[in-house]
């Protein structure tokens, strides 16, 4: 079984092949070639936006040099701080409320800061729903 960070980096080589092979995509465009859901695209851009690989014209990506790093890599300093003051794991519209950042730009900070390998993340069940929850790596 993988973990969710091992999740958050195939889903990034999903969205990087699709991009690859097809050129620039939109968002839905994005969702429909990768069979991933909004959050789990937010944290591959994320990802890939670390790495300097995506970068977005209005509402398409595409594969390049990121011009992304101001706006996630802000909110992921953000959400570092945040974490580093928490006794435990943080749920992602808790992250949301306490940073003032909206959950999907959350989900590219998330991304952003599992490639710096600097958090953990698990899918708690609330409710039967699952809920991710992160913390900072100790």
């Amino acid at each position: 079984m993988i973990t969710i960070i091992e999740e958050f980096g195939q889903n990034a080589g999903k969205v990087w092949q699709a991009l690859n092979e097809n050129g620039p995509l939109s968002e839905i465009k994005l969702i429909n070639n990768t069979f991933l859901n909004e959050h789990q695209l937010n944290a591959a851009v994320g990802w890939l936006a670390r790495e300097n690989k995506i970068c977005r014209n209005g509402t398409v990506y595409k594969i390049g040099g990121t011009n992304l790093e101001g706006k996630i890599g802000f909110d992921a300093g953000k959400i570092w701080t945040v974490l580093s003051q928490q006794q435990t794991d943080v749920d992602i519209s808790s992250l949301a409320r306490l940073t003032r950042i909206d959950v999907k730009d959350v989900y590219a900070a998330i991304g952003w800061l599992a490639r710096e390998n600097k958090i953990d993340a698990k899918n708690v069940m609330k409710q039967k729903n699952p809920q991710l929850k992160v913390s900072l790596k100790q």
